[in-house]
């Protein structure tokens, strides 16, 4: 609860205008008062692999089963959050994980599933192959919703 304390003052400290919301992102259902957002940034659960060397006893705590449990509940996060983003907006996918299955694989795959979703920074690619985008992946992607006809209310 910490970070989430601090996280809410940033916008104020960047003169921005942001709302946070500290909620279960996999449920929007419970939180969510029916307008789309611009931009979304969740903040994905990960198994913190990429700040170890701040965290050493990360490499004792975490269990390759940890990995998968901690990429079905990204993808259901991602799932549900780009249902709440408008047309045109954008979604910053981010980890401090290093594991592709939770970063470049996570994102490929959502790719695979969501149609109208776009991976900016990436230019065409040959079917088969990767956006250059998530062949030098550092662990954050960002994703624009393009599709006009997309359905709006879900719930």
């Amino acid at each position: 609860m910490k970070t989430v304390l601090n996280v809410y003052t940033i916008p104020a400290r960047l003169n921005l205008d942001a709302t946070v919301l500290c909620a279960d992102a996999r449920y929007p259902e419970q939180w969510w008062k029916g307008d789309k957002f611009d931009r979304i940034l969740p903040d994905a659960p990960c198994s913190a692999t990429g700040v170890i060397r701040r965290h050493p006893d990360i490499k004792w705590l975490r269990r390759g089963e940890d990995i998968a449990a901690l990429a079905t509940l990204q993808a259901e996060i991602f799932d549900a959050m780009w249902l709440q983003l408008k047309t045109g907006g954008t979604l910053v996918y981010a980890t401090c994980s290093i594991t592709p299955q939770e970063n470049c694989d996570q994102v490929k795959a959502f790719l695979a599933r969501t149609s109208d979703a776009t991976l900016i920074g990436s230019e065409p690619v040959k079917p088969g192959s990767s956006p250059p985008a998530l062949r030098r992946s550092n662990g954050w992607f960002l994703l624009r919703s393009t599709d006009k006809s997309r359905v709006s209310n879900l719930f």
